[in-house]
């Protein structure tokens, strides 16, 4: 099998193209010009420069590739040009799919995200077909995640073999940019998390969603969607498994939303629009704290073979590779 794999240089990109490389699979990766290569460090594989906000290359790219695995895009809480962001996640997937189909690959594999679903105010589990539209996304990144997740379903349901999975929240090593996960776990070691928000998300151990997508590629169904989810934890559970394995205390002080909202403001304000840097609270991280993003995989489990483990191993993991690599 040849696989042609977008975000292969990012964290779960990168966790992908390996398993698939340990299948046996051929891989042939879409890297930018100016990507951080140390995720594919020792793996074999064809690199082609291109950028999704380029599409004129793709066609040419993915030629003779038999799936695609797209799973690159732009994942940041807070960005100066929103415009950029829909470029890569909305553009760059209708692009994919234009080139997926004019190469008559036999099936895409498309990672959208659990930004996507209808979370509920009473933290109970929602799951593919928990009711949510475009009105219901907060900021740019979910957006526009929403409207590229609809592209591929549709595709899916009339022209084109296209699966969705919908990954929680990836944990483990090799998250090297950090992603907004993994800054959670880099602030705690660094002993920045003197509180915490009352809001909670699903973990999932970033090899075992890897593998969650080759299930996808070999049973999913065209034009479904499927969580690949783990554990659903509180911040304040997180941040309590964290201390167990590290000895560092864990924040006893709750934030009330408003002055988390406040603080919020601010530190765009002050950090993104006068330092001209990425905050580390922002506006929609809060507005979307309000709700637990605990979700159900039973449809996954059901069609997918998928099975929720713990993320006490990957936790761990990606402690010891954050102190290892001079994070904290």
């Amino acid at each position: 099998m040849k696989a042609f794999v977008t975000g292969a240089t990012g964290f779960l990109g990168g966790h992908l193209a390996r398993a698939l490389s340990d299948l046996g699979a051929e891989l042939r990766l879409l890297v930018r010009p100016a990507s951080d290569l140390r995720n594919l460090e020792g793996l074999s594989a064809e690199s082609v420069v291109g950028d999704l906000r380029e599409p004129q290359g793709l066609e040419q790219a993915m030629a003779g590739c038999e799936v695609v695995f797209h799973v690159a895009a732009d994942y940041r809480l807070w960005v100066r040009d929103p415009d950029q962001m829909y470029r890569s996640n909305v553009e760059g997937t209708r692009a994919i799919l234009a080139a997926a189909e004019k190469n008559r690959v036999r099936r895409v594999v498309y990672t959208s995200s659990v930004a996507t679903m209808g979370f509920t105010s009473n933290g109970h589990p929602c799951d593919e077909n928990s009711p949510v539209s475009l009105d219901h996304m907060i900021g740019p990144y979910k957006r526009s995640k929403f409207m590229a997740e609809q592209l591929a379903i549709q595709a899916g349901r009339s022209h084109l073999d296209v699966v969705v999975v919908n990954p929680t929240t990836p944990v483990g090593e090799r998250d090297i940019k950090p992603t907004p996960t993994g800054r959670i776990i880099v602030d705690f070691l660094k002993k920045k998390f003197p509180a915490y928000l009352d809001t909670g998300l699903n973990l999932v151990d970033v090899k075992e969603c890897a593998l969650g997508h080759i299930a996808a590629l070999e049973k999913g169904r065209s034009g479904e969607r499927y969580i690949l989810g783990g554990e659903n934890l509180t911040l304040k559970q997180i941040l309590d498994r964290l201390a167990r394995m590290t000895g560092l205390p864990s924040p006893k002080v709750r934030v009330p939303y408003g002055v988390a909202l406040a603080a919020g403001v601010v530190d765009e304000l002050v950090t993104g629009r006068i330092l001209r840097r990425e905050p580390r609270a922002t506006i929609d991280a809060v507005r979307m704290g309000r709700k637990k993003m605990f979700v159900s995989t039973a449809k996954a489990e059901r069609e997918l073979g998928w099975k929720p483990i713990s993320v006490e191993d990957a936790l761990r993991r990606a402690v010891e590779w954050f102190w290892r690599n001079g994070y904290a």
